[in-house]
């Protein structure tokens, strides 16, 4: 009776002690801040929407069900972000300070231990380092999770992306793991930031608004248009969209405006787009980055921008969110 009673106490503690199951648990301390909320969201689409985590006395914790290894995504208040690898049954802790998230670690599973690392090694590198430094990570562990990562962080949405090279390095991580959903869509992606290059016409893409009515970016030809994105919880984004509510104002008769909201609650974007009062075409159709125009245009950061001229070539991207009233009035006037 005694060796029963000590086996269903061990394994009592086991399962108290940590995640079970399916179930995968993020926990941390940031020094420097007292209370707050971070959001997460999966950029493999393991799941649908944006979750919260809250922090008390600086400490939160996390979890989540997942069924295969996935990515997170925890978005700090200062908008910046970090990727965390998630799998069944497992745990990572977060420690560091909030006034210097970079040098912040994660810990608890092989591939969070190793991006720590490497992270903290590329801090020290200047930017040509860095690319070559990542390029070089990528080449020798083509299949990690880590990698794909990194091709999407430092080649596809960097502030100057390298498309050759992400196209170079996703070839040799596509021949490593034919399988991999996420490394197919980074490849459709690319393709689409390949047509929507500097010069080349606007592609014709149809969608629909939050109203329900079918729109195409075909509607801004003949005008300067400006196709952009943004989301409720990133302030650079919204920023810019009340900056283009400006500029139309101003420029009625010169300017056509197509916005994409890649909240997963269409909700949230309506409550915002009636607060900022934004009088043109929004879209939100929850799908997020796998919203057609997104997938077609390679507008893949939050805020990102396709600018074009009246003949419908594409004249500008990404311009930086301090300079989007400067830069547009120059094709406006």
């Amino acid at each position: 009776m005694k060796k029963i009673l000590f086996t269903l106490l061990a394994l009592l503690l086991l399962t108290s002690c940590g995640p079970s199951g399916n179930q995968f648990r993020l926990a941390g301390r940031l020094r420097n801040i007292n209370q707050g909320q971070f959001l997460v969201y999966s950029p493999d689409g393991a799941f649908v929407g944006i979750d919260t985590i809250k922090v008390q006395n600086g400490r939160f914790a996390y979890e989540k069900e997942v069924r295969k290894d996935i990515t997170l995504m925890l978005v700090f208040p200062n908008f910046s972000e970090q990727a965390v690898f998630a799998s069944p049954g497992e745990e990572v802790e977060i420690k560091g300070d909030a006034t210097h998230l970079k040098e912040m670690t994660i810990t608890g599973t092989d591939e969070n231990d190793e991006l720590t690392k490497l992270r903290i090694r590329l801090n020290k590198l200047t930017p040509p380092e860095i690319a070559a430094a990542v390029a070089e990570y990528i080449q020798e562990e083509p299949s990690s999770m880590i990698s794909i990562y990194l091709l999407d962080k430092y080649f596809v949405n960097a502030k100057t992306p390298d498309y050759a090279e992400a196209q170079r390095l996703a070839t040799l991580m596509l021949k490593a793991n034919p399988d991999n959903g996420r490394l197919h869509k980074l490849k459709k992606q690319l393709d689409g930031l390949k047509n929507s290059r500097l010069q080349a016409l606007l592609p014709v893409v149809s969608s629909t608004d939050i109203n329900g009515k079918s729109i195409s970016t075909s509607q801004v030809k003949g005008k300067i248009g400006v196709i952009s994105t943004w989301a409720t919880w990133n302030f650079p984004s919204t920023d810019i969209q009340r900056k283009l509510r400006k500029l139309q104002k101003q420029y009625p008769q010169e300017l056509s405006l197509i916005s994409i909201c890649i909240d997963g609650d269409k909700r949230e974007c309506k409550k915002r787009v009636d607060r900022d009062s934004l009088l043109w075409t929004i879209v939100c159709d929850e799908q997020m980055f796998q919203t057609p125009i997104v997938q077609q245009l390679g507008l893949f950061v939050v805020p990102s921008m396709v600018v074009t001229n009246k003949q419908g070539k594409i004249v500008a991207r990404d311009i930086e969110p301090n300079k989007v009233v400067e830069e547009l009035e120059k094709f406006l006037k």
